[in-house]
């Protein structure tokens, strides 16, 4: 493919995300929020790292990025309206930017609900959307930030990439996900089928994601909302659901 992607387990439940361009062997890793494992990671893969991507300003996704940046030499880009609360950067981008990783372009996406100020990244020929906490594998971010209406609008801009975009989310939450997806639509076929293939995965050690658009469409009770007030009252179940 172009472009390479692998998902770097770091914390307790979170992923950076590796991205190599196959024309040029430019690099970049999103959301390092740990320095240590995506150092190893990197110096694993030739030492090379040219960007540090940045979805929203959590301490889980950026706590990283300074000693990395020292360390490899990266510069850092990430949202100018969240400038003010990220590592200072390199690169500044709006909605509707590109951002050039070699010959691998993004489009910069607006993309708030679970904070004001996330951006996504898709890259098309990936093809690949950087997500952060806003789209996860069968559900999406609380609304820390932002509102039921903005989610709303950053579902359906996500939902609206090609289905073959691998979603790569920020976290490995997708077995407490499927839980309540199957509460939520308990006759739902492909619900029923990716659980049982995610618990396969998980108890072998390996990450459930990405998953792809094409998936989430099939199976993500937020993404499958109907209307605002639809999502608003899943979201409000899915913040008690056990």
């Amino acid at each position: 493919m172009p472009l390479a992607i692998e998902p770097i387990p770091i914390l307790q439940d979170n992923y950076a995300w590796f991205l190599r361009d196959a024309a040029t062997g430019m690099t970049a890793v999103a959301d390092a929020a740990e320095a240590a494992p995506v150092a190893a990671f990197i110096e694993a893969r030739g030492g090379r790292l040219d960007w540090l991507l940045i979805t929203h300003h959590h301490g889980d996704h950026i706590a990283g990025i300074p000693e990395l940046a020292a360390r490899f030499g990266a510069r850092i880009a990430g949202a100018a309206a969240d400038a003010h609360r990220l590592p200072p950067l390199d690169l500044a981008l709006k909605p509707g930017d590109r951002f050039a990783l070699g010959e691998s372009e993004a489009a910069i996406l607006d993309s708030p609900g679970h904070t004001r100020g996330h951006i996504a990244w898709h890259f098309p020929d990936g093809p690949a959307v950087l997500c952060g906490d806003t789209l996860f594998a069968a559900g999406c971010g609380r609304l820390l930030e932002g509102t039921a209406e903005e989610m709303f609008a950053s579902l359906a801009a996500l939902g609206a990439l090609p289905p073959e975009t691998r979603v790569c989310c920020g976290h490995e939450y997708t077995l407490a996900n499927l839980r309540f997806a199957r509460h939520v639509e308990p006759a739902n076929a492909a619900i029923a089928a990716f659980a049982e293939e995610a618990e396969a995965l998980r108890a072998r050690g390996l990450p459930t994601v990405p998953t792809t658009i094409a998936l989430e469409r099939a199976i993500n009770p937020f993404l499958r909302a109907k209307d605002v007030a639809e999502l608003a009252a899943r979201r409000a179940a899915k913040d008690s659901f056990r």
